[in-house]
């Protein structure tokens, strides 16, 4: 099977994990800059969520240029990647609407853990579909980004009973850390193509 149909599923997903977290953000009460104060632990949440849903659809995106078949593994990984972050608009929604209190900022970092294992489940469900000398597995090297990220959310996760500022801090760390364009898959593509 070809990828197109998981990619336009996934993409449609996406779409409404996004919507989903929006809508989640009530309008206050009032009329006054003073009355947008008690949202906005909830709009910085929104902020990173959306960061972090955002580097997820740019990277399953690129991943898929390198898959060239879909198989029922790759699938069921899918659904599991696509699992962990519909659970972003929920652990959003509970950091923010309790001000970042320890619980519901671990359970974020839980879900954050969780997609980023699932993601990892993917890549390797697609390099042993595709075979080790695949694209991705050329493409994606030692993968260090992908190795210290869960490092750090264990960190995170574990700050957030001491410090919830210092736990915030790693998860933004880590979505920095994806911001920076990682070119590996297009250079790893377009040398195979010259």
């Amino acid at each position: 099977m070809k990828t197109t149909r998981l990619e336009a599923f996934s993409d449609g997903v996406i779409a409404i994990i996004i919507t989903i977290m929006v809508l989640e953000m009530k309008a206050p009460h009032g009329e006054s800059i003073e009355a947008l104060m008690p949202i906005f632990p909830v709009f910085l949440n929104y902020v990173l969520s959306f960061i972090y849903i955002g580097i997820y659809w740019n990277n399953h995106h690129h991943l898929f240029h390198t898959t060239e078949k879909v198989s029922g593994a790759i699938l069921w990984a899918n659904l599991h990647l696509l699992f962990w972050l519909s659970l972003f608009p929920f652990a959003t929604a509970w950091m923010g609407e309790n001000h970042f209190a320890s619980v519901p900022t671990a359970a974020y970092g839980v879900v954050l853990l969780m997609a980023a294992i699932a993601y990892w489940v993917l890549q390797r469900t697609i390099i042993t579909s595709e075979g080790r000398g695949s694209v991705l597995k050329l493409a994606l090297g030692s993968d260090w980004k992908g190795k210290t990220s869960p490092l750090l959310y264990g960190i995170g996760i574990a700050a957030s009973f001491w410090s919830h500022w210092l736990a915030q801090g790693v998860y933004v760390l880590v979505a920095l850390l994806w911001l920076v364009p990682d070119r590996r898959i297009e250079r790893t593509i377009q040398q195979r193509e010259n």
